[in-house]
């Protein structure tokens, strides 16, 4: 039951956070999570949670699909998927907290105030064969990433800001590639049994925890300011991983 509770409370928070924000449910429902569940376990929910969240966005938010814009990305993150698949199962729990909680330290800033980073990306990688290359690149990362608990948006969301995509067209590119990535991955966990019969109850939670909140925060996403909501919910995210990264080197310590 204290298992089942806390897939229920971490999914309707990421869900929350995913409605209102459009992106973050891994990031968030890993932040309680990784604390208290095994971790393809965790990785297994944070997929499906944020497969459930993006369908729920594909018909609550519509950006429209411009191949053009989104195919250098989804080839990337096709040829990442089987990279951050063959690593999963390598994870122990306190390597996967590590791992984690240097992800949420070192992205989730950078993803704060990645406004402030335009002009990096210029010259041969604004436009023509390097920018379809950097995308790719972009795709690959966020394909091993959600092969590795469904972290698919963190580094395409981030290389978008960087280089000025509009806000439009990053969304359709994002919510796209991000849907695409977690129905593959999540494929993929069933495929190579990663989904086992011991899952189905926290699986069974973690759906219908989620849908409420991720209504609302949607809702609640049409009131307020979504980039002032973004720092505030990317700090909280920052503090958990360094969190993570504080019991993590507190049970390296103890095991020795």
């Amino acid at each position: 039951m204290d298992t089942l509770l806390i897939t229920a409370i971490g999914a309707a928070l990421a869900g929350f956070v995913q409605g209102l924000s459009g992106f973050g449910y891994s990031m968030t429902a890993m932040a309680l999570w990784a604390w208290t569940l095994e971790p393809t376990l965790a990785a297994v929910l944070a997929v499906f949670g944020g497969l459930c969240g993006q369908l729920i966005q594909a018909f609550k938010v519509r950006r429209g699909f411009d191949w053009r814009m989104l195919w250098p990305f989804l080839l990337g993150g096709l040829c990442g998927l089987p990279l951050g698949l063959r690593l999963l199962p390598m994870l122990d729990a306190q390597l996967f907290k590590t791992v984690l909680g240097a992800m949420l330290v070192i992205f989730c800033p950078l993803m704060a105030f990645s406004h402030r980073l335009g002009g990096i990306a210029s010259g041969p990688l604004s436009q023509g064969p390097g920018r379809s290359l950097a995308n790719g690149l972009a795709g690959l990362a966020g394909g091993a990433m959600a092969a590795l608990g469904g972290f698919s948006g963190v580094v395409p969301t981030l290389w978008c800001q960087i280089t000025g995509m509009a806000r439009d067209t990053q969304r359709q590119v994002i919510q796209n590639f991000n849907l695409t990535m977690l129905a593959v991955t999540f494929a993929s966990y069933v495929g190579t049994g990663l989904v086992s019969q011991h899952m189905l109850p926290q699986l069974a939670v973690a759906l219908p925890a989620m849908v409420l909140p991720s209504l609302w925060g949607a809702r609640l996403y049409e009131r307020i300011s979504d980039v002032a909501f973004k720092r505030v919910v990317l700090g909280l995210l920052t503090l958990a991983g360094l969190a993570m990264l504080a019991s993590s080197w507190a049970g390296a310590v103890a095991s020795r």
